[in-house]
């Protein structure tokens, strides 16, 4: 087993099942090769183009529990369907922010079109530190080892590539390996 200095905890575990939809707090998470099982593995298309939350900001207030084409298509007005995303190649898997940037961006240090009342991450960190020092470097959490792999441009925090899949729960401890 890999160790480390202890850094932190997490604090909250997200999935976003649909793209631009509300988030779902769980307990715990299987992260694979490719990120959270279950995260982002939608999205709600019209006329073969996606709908996102900055365009139709609607979609962030909606639960995606029981989210379908008709309950989509009635709170946006049009018709709209829900479309399987396919492994997304580039797309850093995991989003990580420390509760430290939620508090930052509360001050008003906040990336212009990121929404420092919901920065969309999967894992909201408590940390000994700043987690975009850290790009480049290794973290465990639970079971999980993800590297650091860059800070988003419009996003608090950083996102994760997976380097060993496993288990990530609430209150699992994060080592800086």
């Amino acid at each position: 087993m890999t160790t480390g200095r202890q850094v932190g905890r997490v604090e909250e575990i997200w999935l976003y099942p649909v793209k631009s939809l509300a988030g779902t707090a769980v307990a715990t998470v299987e992260i694979g090769p490719d990120g959270l099982s279950g995260d982002r593995a939608w999205t709600v298309v019209a006329d073969d183009r996606p709908v996102r939350a900055k365009d139709e900001p609607v979609l962030a207030t909606l639960s995606p529990a029981g989210a379908d084409a008709a309950s989509l298509s009635a709170a946006l007005g049009r018709p709209v369907r829900l479309q399987r995303l396919p492994p997304q190649p580039g797309a850093a898997p995991v989003h990580l922010v420390s509760r430290a940037a939620v508090e930052r961006a509360a001050e008003g240090e906040v990336p212009e079109g990121c929404s420092a009342e919901d920065p969309r991450a999967n894992l909201v960190l408590a940390l000994d530190g700043d987690e975009r020092t850290w790009v480049g470097r290794d973290l465990r959490i639970g079971d999980a080892v993800l590297r650091l792999s860059r800070t988003p441009k419009h996003c608090l925090g950083v996102y994760a590539e997976v380097v060993t899949p496993g288990a990530v729960r609430i209150e699992d401890a994060v080592l800086l390996v």
